[in-house]
Order: structure tokens, then C-alpha cells, then sequence
């Protein structure tokens, strides 16, 4: 088959979402379909288009399995939503004219956020006479309105419209889990229900396996072997209820043995140093390259998953995966009965508390680094069980029938 992928990062940007979609399309093409990549220029770790990619506003690349079109991402001030909703419908439309593009398509595959990307997606799928599958990461605008970003109801209503529109001209939408499913599901006409579908993100075994605590990082960090590290990796942005982890520190801070480690970056960052400013036991590091992403994983003795009160069920949080894959155990301040609340009590390899309850979450946090081994057994069924999940290869087996499926109606 040939096929038009649209997707807002893809490698080498470090973003996860990129590093799902870039592995997706690597093992479409070990099965021998020809692939058209539309994607930003690098822009994820600093909000602004990496060095060595700037000058010209589209790039293109001929590859082993197809070809690679970047487009100017348009990065803004990641706090004004106004201002990244238009970078995001400007980084739209230009892919959207890029997928016009690489001749006769069996299929295109978008990936959203950002929502704008639907309709030129659509669009693209029309031009070729193709099905269009949507891809759904984080269900948008739900998230900005459970964060009270958006709140003006003409706009709430104008993305809905968008959403609802996206979902029933694509062919098939899908999704990471059953609570994502339900959410979309409901959004559509009855007669279009049984095309959401879920396909959860993959975890890859083989490059995320457990190692030594005792990490490069660590000792770069002037962390010593024997303290134990509480770990956030990954985006500091508004979803994510990091004053969880600075009221631990906090309330933990007459604790020696414990370190309190955020590696990532994003808009909530400064807030959340300001909020941690004079404790001795916080550490930041900047995002890492993928190789050593193991090795960050491995740095964290209990990792933890904050995710904001109502958005479990528009977003699964897919570090998840990669923290049990590295052997480690997870405490999720996360809905109940959600996706990530269900692994933790399925795997046992963690705990879950409430969202947003810092009393909760610290009072976790104290028993769970209580008893080493425990954590460490947990860890291991953590790694178990996520053993037994979704390979990349079966991911894209699934998309691959997914488009023959979508390509005979």
C-alpha cells in the first residue's frame, strides 16, 4: 500500500508522540508499503525549530521507504491558547497542502493533536480517493476546557464542531483505550460508533529493559547511589499536577535519603522551580537524547504519573509503559477506574491515589519507599506484565488490516 502519514513531530524530534508515529512507520515499511511522511521540522525540546533545521519552511527527503516533508511548525507562546491554536492551524494548513502530494494514496493517517490537522487531513484523503484513519493522542478540546484554558462557549462550540466533523468523515478513528473510546464514541452519530477503535501505543522491550539505579545521570546530578529517587520525566505542562511533587518535597524535606528528580521541560516549568526554590532536595534535568532514555528510566527508583482531575479519560499518559518496561514501580495521582489505574491494580506494580490530593499523594509517596523490596517486586511484575503487551510490529499489523479493512468499503 501506499500511504500519506500526517503527524506533528517525527524522528529526530524527541517528543513521544513522535517516537510512536516514527516507529509505527518504520515497521509499516519492514512490511513493504511505501510511506509519505508530512511532519514539523524538529521544534519539541526547546519550543523553537532546532539548530540545523532552520532557513527554509519546508524540507523534503527521499528515503529507503518513501519520502520525509517537514513544514515550519509556527512554535508560540505555549501559554496563550490563542496564539498556539493559530501556530497549530498554520502548521495545519501547510501540511495539509504538502499531503497533496507523492501521487495515488491508498490510505492516509493523521495523528491529533492538533485538532486543526483533521480536516486537512480529510481534505488530503478526498484529493487522493482514500479512507482517512485519525489518529487520537489526546482528545481535544476536551483537555483545554477540563483546564479551564478554554471557556469562551462560541469557541467550545466551534471545536466541537470540529472534533464531531473530523470523527465522522474519517473512515476509522483510533484511540489508546477503552475510556478514550467511550469518550469519542459518544460524539458521533450511533451509525458511526463501531469505528472507533483502540490501538494503544506500543511499548518496545527490546530498547527499554531494567538496568542499575547507579546511572550516569545520577552521578552527573550529584545524586548519591544510596538516596533514593523520586522521578517525573517527561512534559511539564498544564495536564500534569506537578504541585503534587513539589508539596512532597516539601512535607519529605527533612529526608536525607530521598531526591525528588524532574527531567523534562515545558511551559509549567518556571512555576514549578519557583515553587521548589530552596529545597535541597528537587533536582531538574533537561529532556535527554533517546539513547538514553533507558538510562533516565533507570535513574528513577519510584516514578510518578500526575494527571489532572478529568482528563484520564481524554489522555493516557504513555509514559506509563516505557516506566514499567524499565522495571520500575509507578505511584498515578489519576481518575479512578481509568486506563492507568487499571494497569497499576492489574500489573501490581504500583499504587494509585486520588487526583490532585497532595495529602494523599505524599502519604503514598512515604509508604511506598518504606520497604525497598517491595518497590523493587513491583517493579519486576510491572515489567512482567507490560511484556505481555502491545509490540510495535503487532501496532502496525493492526493499522495495516485496519487500511484494508477501511480501503474495501
Amino acid at each position: 500500500m501506499n500511504l500519506t502519514v500526517l503527524c506533528p513531530h517525527f524522528d529526530p524530534d524527541p517528543a513521544p508522540t513522535g517516537e510512536v508515529m516514527t516507529r509505527i512507520v518504520a515497521e509499516l515499511a519492514a512490511r513493504g508499503h511505501e510511506l509519505h511522511v508530512v511532519t514539523a521540522l524538529p521544534w519539541y525540546t526547546h519550543h523553537a525549530v532546532q539548530a540545523g533545521w532552520t532557513g527554509r519552511p519546508v524540507r523534503r527527503e527521499r528515503t529507503g521507504w518513501g519520502s520525509i516533508t517537514r513544514v515550519h511548525p509556527f512554535p508560540s507562546d505555549k501559554t496563550s491558547l490563542a496564539l498556539r491554536s493559530a501556530s497549530f492551524a498554520a502548521f495545519s494548513a501547510l501540511s495539509g497542502v504538502a499531503a497533496l502530494g507523492g501521487g495515488r494514496m491508498d490510505a492516509v493517517l493523521a495523528m491529533s493533536p492538533p485538532l486543526p490537522i483533521g480536516p486537512v487531513a480529510w481534505a488530503a484523503a478526498v484529493f487522493h480517493r482514500c479512507p482517512l484513519v485519525f489518529n487520537v493522542q489526546d482528545v481535544f478540546p476536551d483537555v483545554a476546557i477540563e483546564l479551564g484554558k478554554l471557556s469562551n462557549p462560541r469557541l467550545i462550540a466551534g471545536a466541537r464542531w470540529l472534533e464531531r466533523t473530523t470523527y465522522e468523515r474519517a473512515a476509522a478513528v483510533t484511540v489508546l483505550s477503552e475510556d478514550v473510546r467511550a469518550n469519542v464514541a459518544a460524539k458521533v452519530r450511533p451509525s458511526h460508533r463501531d469505528s472507533v477503535r483502540v490501538i494503544p501505543n506500543f511499548v518496545d522491550t527490546e530498547l527499554i529493559r531494567p538496568t542499575d539505579h547507579r546511572t550516569e545521570l545520577r552521578r552527573q546530578l550529584g545524586i548519591d547511589e544510596d538516596q533514593m529517587v523520586i522521578l517525573y520525566a517527561g512534559n511539564v505542562g498544564f495536564s500534569q499536577s506537578l504541585d503534587l511533587v513539589a508539596a512532597a518535597a516539601r512535607r519529605l524535606a527533612h529526608r536525607a535519603d530521598l531526591v525528588f528528580l524532574v527531567n523534562g521541560g515545558g511551559s509549567g516549568l518556571p512555576a514549578l522551580k519557583e515553587a521548589t526554590s530552596g529545597l535541597s532536595n528537587v533536582r531538574f534535568s533537561p529532556y535527554q537524547p533517546k539513547a538514553r532514555l533507558g538510562e533516565v528510566l533507570a535513574t528513577g527508583d519510584l516514578h510518578v504519573v500526575p494527571l489532572r482531575k478529568g482528563l484520564a479519560a481524554s489522555s493516557v499518559p504513555s509514559k506509563t509503559y516505557s516506566i514499567l518496561a524499565a522495571g520500575r514501580p509507578l505511584l498515578a495521582s489519576i481518575d479512578a477506574g481509568t486506563e492507568v489505574a487499571r494497569v497499576v491494580d492489574e500489573a501490581g506494580c504500583g499504587r494509585s491515589v486520588p487526583p490532585d490530593d497532595a495529602d494523599a499523594f505524599t502519604l503514598a509517596v512515604e509508604e511506598l519507599v518504606a520497604d525497598q523490596s517491595a518497590l523493587a517486586a513491583m517493579g519486576a511484575r510491572g515489567r512482567a506484565w507490560v511484556e505481555r503487551w502491545i509490540s510495535p510490529a503487532a501496532v502496525a499489523l493492526a493499522y495495516e488490516k485496519l487500511f484494508e479493512e477501511v480501503g474495501r468499503r
